[in-house]
């Protein structure tokens, strides 16, 4: 859907529209760049362009020789999504710490099983490397024939997790995956617990509800120090009261009392 038209819809309309070309943006790319630790797009709306940014482990590959890729990536973009020239950009953003990516986990686990690799072996080896990477705790659950014809589920985990409320959404980073087996399709979900940060590059900067943080109390005086303080206090007090009496006795005598004049005589008698 062209930039034009978009802006033309209803605001409930447009959010639907944003939602359908979110997913399939990701969609693609995913499919696209499953190889070069795809982990995420971020899309940054201008009134003059569209910015996009890709999320990757390897950014190299995905730029390619001379940034050809990034090239082709944005001609398909453009011309699937009826963007006019110029009016759409892409960019690649390295990920900083690949272990606390649940996408990027996801991916490495899913080409660990399609190498042949033992599920048991290979879930705890990305428990361990996400663990390993400072995180709060790790979950993974793989889904489908894993051994036989039975189908059945397969969870493992380590550590701290919230899954519920606003920390749960705050905190957990989920990944998932499906992965085409000869046997049956698969599917992967890895959670990851992340660390607080408070500046907001490992984790997040909000802090958990329940963390209660005690501060080191005052340094308190002691009793003798006390009683010798309130005495010095007074003793200045009391030094200062002389100092202020004279003034009012001067101008006491400065001024005296008129003399009294006798009632009788004020009569006339």
């Amino acid at each position: 859907m062209s930039v034009s038209r978009r802006s033309r819809l209803s605001t409930k309309r447009k959010f639907v529209a944003d939602g359908v070309f979110y997913s399939e943006l990701n969609e693609l790319l995913t499919r696209e760049l499953a190889e070069d630790g795809y982990a995420g797009v971020e899309i940054r709306t201008t009134p003059h362009r569209t910015e996009i940014i890709i999320r990757a482990t390897r950014t190299q590959n995905v730029l390619g020789e001379k940034g050809q890729r990034i090239r082709e990536l944005t001609s398909v973009v453009q011309k699937r999504f009826d963007f006019a020239d110029g009016a759409v950009e892409l960019y690649a953003e390295r990920v900083q710490n690949r272990g606390l990516c649940a996408q990027a986990q996801a991916e490495s686990l899913k080409f660990k099983l399609l190498g042949g690799l033992a599920v048991r072996r290979a879930c705890y080896g990305v428990v361990r490397f996400v663990m390993e990477a400072s995180a709060k705790g790790c979950e993974v659950i793989v889904t489908g024939k894993l051994r036989g014809q039975r189908a059945k589920a397969m969870k493992f985990g380590d550590g701290y997790m919230i899954k519920t409320g606003h920390a749960g959404q705050v905190y957990t980073d989920v990944g998932v995956r499906h992965v085409l087996m000869r046997q049956g399709v698969v599917g992967i979900k890895v959670q990851i617990m992340l660390p607080h940060d408070p500046k907001g590059i490992q984790g997040p900067k909000i802090p958990l509800d329940d963390v209660v943080t005690i501060l080191e109390p005052k340094e308190e005086l002691s009793p003798a120090a006390m009683l010798a303080q309130q005495q010095e206090q007074a003793a200045v007090a009391a030094a200062q009261m002389p100092l202020m009496a004279p003034p009012m006795e001067a101008m006491a005598q400065e001024q005296p009392m008129p003399p009294t004049e006798d009632p009788n005589v004020a009569a006339g008698f």
